[in-house]
């Protein structure tokens, strides 16, 4: 679990979109990764049990990489580990809905294709064109057209203050 040490927010908001923009991780990858050395979790795990939550799940452009970031985040600050213990549970679901709906009001909305403007906002229940599962080529032209780096440092933000309000106590 988490040892709270002073969390520079705008060092880890830096890493986080130098890891989407530089290394080439997915959105949700760099959330997670920005803060994974917090909670004891080696690089490699917080990449691979994040990497399917890029493109908005798999390139479906559901919820936002960046706000799946924030929730795998939540699991680990107010963990729900036993599904008998309701409060547990409550307390969880809060912070995810407190953290999604910082994004959402920040954005308009937490859901990639909206986001991407391959939908309008509100637009959710009509879904883009299925993609290929091929990720994009991360070239100058795609980090031109996509807001993701932005999104990334968003998250990165929101789930940093969270995390240093809760742990500062």
């Amino acid at each position: 679990m988490i040892t709270m040490k002073e969390i520079d927010i705008e060092e880890r908001v830096a890493k986080a979109r130098r890891l989407f923009k530089e290394e080439g991780y997915n959105c949700c990858q760099a959330v997670v990764l920005a803060y994974s050395d917090l909670f004891g979790i080696d690089e490699t795990t917080a990449a691979s049990m994040s990497s399917g939550f890029g493109g908005g799940m798999g390139r479906m452009r559901e919820v936002c990489g960046s706000v799946s970031g924030m929730v795998m985040l939540a699991g680990l600050i107010s963990p729900a580990a036993d599904p008998s213990i309701k409060v547990d549970r409550t307390r969880n679901y809060a912070l995810v809905q407190e953290v999604a709906g910082e994004f959402r009001n920040i954005n308009g909305s937490i859901i990639c294709r909206e986001l991407l403007g391959l939908v309008p906002m509100g637009g959710s229940g009509n879904p883009a064109p299925q993609e290929s599962p091929e990720p994009s080529d991360r070239t100058s032209e795609y980090y031109k057209k996509r807001p993701c780096e932005e999104l990334v440092g968003i998250s990165a933000r929101i789930i940093g203050e969270k995390i240093a309000s809760i742990y500062s106590k």
